[in-house]
């Protein structure tokens, strides 16, 4: 694929579907849903797939995703590829996860801590958790920093059952 010049498009797709898995809870919602059979599923998200303009490439990814009865897990596999393609790059995926998805400002400041804290190379996969209710959590590597509500709501939490 990549001796053809296919694989930034492809990879520009696997981001923009990404983020549209991110932001649209009814797709989310559809991807979870184990009531639809495998030929449901898999009509269901080409046309989807179809209608937002994503190629054949990607298409028939998610086509094999669906055909495996893994559609709940298609938002990871598409962070797998993306991680995949940024060690090929020679670059430190960071996964971040937000209760929203980040606007350009918030991504260029994040992008900007980063570099100061040592990270220059980085691929960031964005994640949208509305279960964090605000904030951030970020996993570079091994580390995890948790600056969520839901983060800090778990560690009082954590403080006054060891008052008690």
């Amino acid at each position: 694929m990549d001796e053809r010049g296919a694989l930034p498009e492809v990879m520009g797709e696997v981001r923009a579907l990404l983020a549209l898995i991110g932001e649209s809870a009814a797709l989310r919602a559809f991807l979870s849903d184990r009531t639809l059979d495998m030929r449901q599923s898999t009509e269901g998200l080409e046309a989807v797939l179809a209608a937002q303009g994503f190629g054949d490439a990607l298409r028939r990814f998610a086509g094999v995703v669906a055909a495996n009865r893994r559609l709940v897990r298609l938002a990871d596999f598409l962070a797998a590829v993306l991680a995949f393609d940024a060690s090929r790059r020679g670059e430190l995926v960071v996964e971040v996860r937000s209760a929203q998805t980040l606007t350009p400002a918030q991504r260029a400041t994040l992008q900007a801590r980063l570099a100061e804290a040592g990270y220059a190379r980085v691929s960031i996969a964005e994640y949208v958790a509305p279960e964090l209710i605000g904030g951030l959590v970020v996993r570079i590597g091994a580390s995890l920093f948790d600056t969520s509500i839901r983060g800090r709501l778990s560690r009082i939490q954590n403080v006054m059952k060891g008052a008690a």
